[in-house]
């Protein structure tokens, strides 16, 4: 007859097959009366190095209930979902084998736990439970957005979204990278320093979608006093712009027609955004930013042609050659050297820096963003800079990087 671990409280088995086969028992019974909540697989003994902990849950996927297993190893985490029936074999494979030598059942009642001991003999025992059921199921559930859809004006004559403030089916990926972008800065923000007005500068904010987003997240979400200035060559987009903040009544948000280059800021500038600046423009504002000591600097390069040609004009004979002779990765290759370079100026001049992807590759192939964040740094360490700076320069036989140039840091 079946037994319900839960039931049993804090008893202790000692045979050691019927505790296994028990154990799983437990798992499809609890399954069937709705208080799986979760399983944990631990202390692994099986031959995979990197394999850390299996953690199993429901999941609905096309309205039919799965266990999702995800496999954390020591530098990520891989997700596979299997049919109830499926994943209780694969545990009972699992077990037989001894892979796990600890593992916990979750459900609402009780926490129990099958665990082998020194001995290698195995005992189960029940806790109080501290796991709590999920409110859904649901797989593809919808990710909390930064900002909310609403009917917000400026959302609407942007054409991102209709009267009512639906966004348009053609305009979804937008609104990601949109929300993406804003939770990325929202922690970074968040800790700047506390000042009267945070100053803002977007360079090269083309139709503005981001720029206004940023200026309603700061302002509507956050409650903290921002003045923002989106700078942008084509008269026509500015003009737009302006029409529609002053329409949004965003009274601190303005768009003045300029090249980065060119601009020169009339205040003090806090915050300086350029998301896909084509080549040396991106190197032109973060100049622009360690010129005014700006807090934060936030860029997503593209187009790195300028690398890209001092790579081609030497053609080094180096480690790396036989793969810089194709161009597919001689473009990967300098994309990579240009923004590293531009990583490392910024920590000369004191700046913490993190790389990392903006958004996939669904939404835009430009999908790095260099972030950099006001420090400090040591003499010592703007030393070891220029030590590796000019050791990689010559490495690729690169003459000259243009932010070098720009701030006069040249080695």
């Amino acid at each position: 007859m079946f037994v319900c671990l839960s039931l049993l409280s804090n008893r202790l088995f000692t045979m050691e097959s019927d505790i296994r086969i028990l154990f799983i028992h437990s798992i499809e019974q609890h399954i069937k009366q709705n208080e799986f909540i979760k399983l944990s697989l631990g202390n692994y003994k099986g031959t995979d190095p990197d394999l850390k902990n299996i953690y199993v849950k429901p999941v609905q996927i096309k309205k039919q209930l799965n266990l999702s297993f995800t496999y954390r190893y020591k530098t990520r985490d891989i997700t596979k979902n299997y049919t109830v029936q499926e994943a209780l074999r694969l545990i009972g494979d699992l077990f037989n084998a001894h892979n796990f030598a600890a593992s916990t059942l979750f459900i609402t009642q009780a926490n129990i736990t099958c665990q082998q001991s020194k001995n290698k003999s195995w005992a189960t025992t029940s806790s109080e439970p501290t796991a709590k059921m999920p409110t859904t199921l649901t797989h593809d559930h919808q990710k909390e957005r930064k900002l909310a859809q609403g009917s917000k004006d400026y959302l609407h004559r942007l054409k991102l979204t209709d009267e009512m403030g639906n966004v348009y089916k053609n305009a979804q990926d937008k609104w990601k990278q949109i929300n993406h972008y804003i939770e990325l800065l929202s922690t970074m923000l968040k800790e700047l320093p506390a000042g009267d007005v945070l100053q803002v500068v977007d360079m090269g904010s083309g139709k503005g979608y981001l720029t206004f987003a940023l200026y309603d997240y700061l302002v509507n979400v956050l409650g903290k006093p921002s003045s923002i200035v989106g700078v942008e060559y084509r008269k026509d987009m500015v003009e737009l712009c302006n029409r529609i903040a002053k329409m949004s009544s965003f009274a601190n948000l303005r768009f003045e027609e300029g090249s980065i280059d060119e601009y020169r800021p009339k205040i003090r500038l806090d915050v300086l955004i350029a998301l896909h600046a084509c080549d040396t423009a991106t190197d032109d504002a973060i100049a622009k930013g360690i010129e005014n000591n700006a807090h934060l600097i936030v860029v997503a390069p593209c187009c790195h042609k300028q690398i890209r040609r001092e790579m081609e004009k030497s053609k080094v004979d180096n480690r790396l050659d036989f793969l810089l002779k194709h161009g597919i990765f001689l473009e990967r290759q300098a994309e990579m050297v240009t923004d590293g370079l531009r990583a490392l100026i910024l920590e000369y001049y004191g700046y913490q820096t993190k790389v990392f992807e903006f958004v996939s590759d669904a939404h835009t192939p430009k999908n790095v963003l260099v972030i950099g964040v006001k420090k400090s740094v040591t003499q010592k360490r703007k030393d070891e800079i220029l030590i590796k700076i000019k050791a990689t320069k010559e490495f690729f036989g690169i003459g000259y990087h243009h932010l070098e140039r720009l701030v006069g840091l040249e080695v």
